[in-house]
């Protein structure tokens, strides 16, 4: 806990600092870090409800461990206050001299306004702490009732949770990157940032589950199988983001529509096109390619790098959704970098750290009262 709260604390002031040297570079880097954060926590449970409703036993031993990782969610209605305060400096939309001068922006204005802007924000919190409350308060009463009801329960929320986080995390992604740009739209930006949701939310689970193996807090049943099991789940979702990624672009650049190739137009030009080049590498070939032997997937060590690389490629993906909307706006086509984008995700980390240290030190590390649990700690592939 202690290496959290040093990260949070050069994080903290890093963020201020930068609020005095660069008010609105430093908004923009406040939503990367935030969409971050969003994204492994709402992400993480979704793993949750994910671990309910499919019944999968070999993922029992580590539903906790997501657990924990979601407890960052009811942070996230105090975290989100400076982006409301902030609206005016990040979105054309919410300027009403604007909208004024903008006919496609008026016929948007129905969606695209403050006050339906906050209460979507505001409904989509509530949904997640909802479920949020209901799996963690079933799953930690389980630990000590050892009723096997509770997981029945948890079972049937999961059921209206799958579509719902779906439909929340797409309401999140619209409002908050894709209407950057106003004049942009992509029915498959959702999806995209869904992809990428999931994919850190598996890669902060297996970091983590491989930290508390390699320290010796997990059982020692925890075996190869699990943690191959992990390796095949990120490279499953690295494969299907790309595969998004690649739909979205492809389908843009062959209509060839002024009003859609803009936004791709934006990231390359000047040094966003390398940045473009660098995401490529970074968040799908690299880790393709080293994921797909089975030695990696079973090399605990190895996986926990990858886990690592693919956290930073999702905030990589972020900084490249987000950030070429600055730029255009300071009217340079290249992008930008310095101690500014380094100290926001460094107060990510000590945030994620400090709230799971705080949820170990009172909670088990296993849901000790799930009945799939030996089942779970006996998975073997082969």
């Amino acid at each position: 806990m202690t290496t959290g709260f040093i990260l949070l604390a050069i994080g903290a002031i890093g963020i201020g600092l930068s609020f005095v040297v660069d008010s609105e570079r430093a908004m923009f880097n406040y939503l990367i870090m935030y969409m971050f954060i969003l994204s492994i926590s709402v992400g993480s449970l979704g793993l949750v409800g994910m671990e309910y409703l499919t019944g999968a036993s070999w993922s029992t031993p580590f539903r906790r461990i997501s657990e924990f990782l979601s407890s960052v969610i009811p942070l996230l209605i105090i975290l989100v206050v400076p982006l409301i305060l902030g609206l005016h400096t990040l979105y054309e939309w919410s300027h009403k001299e604007a909208v004024a001068n903008d006919p496609l922006l008026q016929s948007k204005e129905p969606y695209l306004n403050v006050t339906f802007f906050i209460v979507r924000v505001i409904a989509t919190y509530l949904i997640w702490l909802l479920f949020y409350f209901v799996f963690i308060r079933n799953s930690r009463k389980q630990d000590t009732t050892k009723d096997p009801r509770l997981t029945k329960i948890s079972v049937r929320f999961s059921a209206p949770f799958a579509p719902l986080f779906m439909i929340t995390l797409t309401i999140a992604a619209i409002d908050f990157i894709m209407s950057l740009e106003p004049h942009w739209f992509s029915t498959m930006f959702g999806v995209y940032y869904f992809a990428g949701t999931v994919l850190s939310a598996f890669a902060a689970l297996t970091l983590v589950s491989v930290m508390l193996k390699q320290n010796g807090y997990l059982s020692s049943k925890i075996s190869n199988s699990h943690f191959y099991s992990m390796g095949v789940l990120m490279f499953a979702f690295t494969v299907f983001w790309a595969y998004i990624g690649f739909s979205q672009f492809m389908l843009i650049w062959y209509a060839d529509m002024p009003e859609e190739t803009f936004w791709f137009m934006l990231r390359t030009h000047g040094t966003w096109k390398m940045v473009s080049y660098g995401l490529l590498v970074i968040h799908f070939i690299i880790p393709f390619l080293v994921l797909i032997p089975r030695s990696v997937k079973t090399n605990i060590s190895r996986l926990k790098v990858m886990a690592i690389w693919l956290l930073f490629a999702h905030y990589y993906d972020l900084y490249w959704m987000i950030m070429p909307t600055y730029t255009h706006r300071m009217g340079s086509e290249n992008a930008v970098f310095g101690w500014i984008e380094i100290v926001y995700p460094l107060a990510a980390v000590g945030l994620f750290m400090i709230m799971f240290s705080m949820q170990a030190k009172r909670n088990n590390l296993m849901p000790i009262g799930d009945p799939k649990l030996e089942s779970g700690l006996n998975f073997h592939l082969y």
